[in-house]
C-alpha cells in the first residue's frame, strides 16, 4: 500500500550536488512505514538475522569485509573525506565483522533492516519520524552542524566535521560520516511507529543493490506487520 501523500522527509529529500560530483554511482534508496508493529526482537527477526549471519559466511568465505568490493566501495569513500578505517566503517562493514560472533539483537524494527543490510551488502539506516523534522539530504557538512549523542554514558551534542558527508534534517545530523553513526534524537527504538529507512548505494551495481534491499525491506517488515503502509523512492543524481 502507497502512503499519499509522501511524507516531506522523503518526497522533498535531496542530495548534495558536491556528494554526487565526488561520487557519481552513488544511488540513495528511501523507504517510508507508517503503523509498523514495534517492540523487542521477536523469533521472526531472530531467524532473519540468523540468515544474515549465514549469508555473510558464505559471502566472506573466510576473507575480510574491506575484500568484498561492494565494502571496499565505502573505504574508499570515507578516506575522500578524511577518515581511516580504524577512525570509523560503514555500517555494513561493521555488521559484516561482527556476523561471525553473532549480530547484535536490539528491537524488531532495528533487526530487520540490519538483517537486509548484511543480505544485499548496503548500509541502512532507520530514522524514526517522530523526531525528523524536515526533508532528508545528503550533504558535506560546512563544520557547525549539531549532532546529539552519547558520549561516556552522558548525552553530549558534537559538530560534524567540515568536510565529511553526513545524513542531516531541519535541525542537524541524523547520521554522520554517511552512514557510521546515528543521532539519539531520530534513532528507531522499540516503540517507533512511523519511519523512514535510508539504503546507500555505493560500488559494483549499486542501484540493483539498493533498489532490491528495498523490496526486501519492505516484505521482511510486513512479516510482522501486516497493516504497516510503504512508500519508496530512489535518488539517482540526486533526485527521482
Amino acid at each position: 500500500m502507497s502512503i499519499e501523500p509522501m511524507a516531506e522527509q522523503v518526497a522533498q529529500a535531496w542530495v548534495q550536488d558536491a556528494v554526487i560530483d565526488a561520487h557519481p554511482d552513488y544511488v540513495a534508496g528511501l523507504v517510508l512505514a507508517k503503523g509498523l508493529e514495534p517492540g523487542p526482537t521477536t523469533p521472526d527477526s531472530d531467524a532473519m538475522l540468523g540468515e544474515a549471519q549465514a549469508h555473510a559466511r558464505m559471502v566472506l568465505d573466510g576473507r575480510e569485509p574491506h575484500d568484498l568490493p561492494e565494502v571496499m566501495a565505502w573505504r574508499e569513500a570515507y578516506q575522500g573525506f578524511g577518515i581511516k578505517p580504524r577512525e570509523a566503517r560503514s555500517s555494513v562493514e561493521a555488521l559484516l565483522r561482527r556476523a561471525s560472533a553473532g549480530l547484535p539483537r536490539i528491537d524488531r524494527l532495528t533487526d530487520v533492516y540490519n538483517a537486509v543490510s548484511v543480505i544485499h551488502l548496503v548500509p541502512i539506516g532507520g530514522e524514526d519520524l517522530s523526531g525528523y523534522a524536515g526533508p532528508a539530504r545528503l550533504v558535506v557538512a560546512v563544520g557547525d552542524e549539531t549532532f546529539d549523542t552519547v558520549g561516556d554514558g552522558q548525552p553530549v551534542v558534537q559538530a560534524a566535521a567540515a568536510g565529511e558527508i553526513v545524513w542531516r534534517d531541519d535541525f542537524g545530523v541524523t547520521c554522520r560520516r554517511w552512514n557510521w553513526r546515528q543521532c539519539v534524537r531520530t534513532r528507531l527504538t522499540d516503540t517507533t511507529t512511523d519511519a523512514l529507512f535510508i539504503i546507500d548505494g555505493l560500488g559494483p551495481d549499486a542501484g540493483l543493490r539498493a533498489e532490491a534491499a528495498a523490496a526486501d525491506l519492505v516484505a521482511r517488515l510486513s512479516i510482522g506487520s501486516p497493516t504497516a503502509s510503504f512508500a519508496s523512492r530512489t535518488l539517482i543524481d540526486g533526485r527521482t
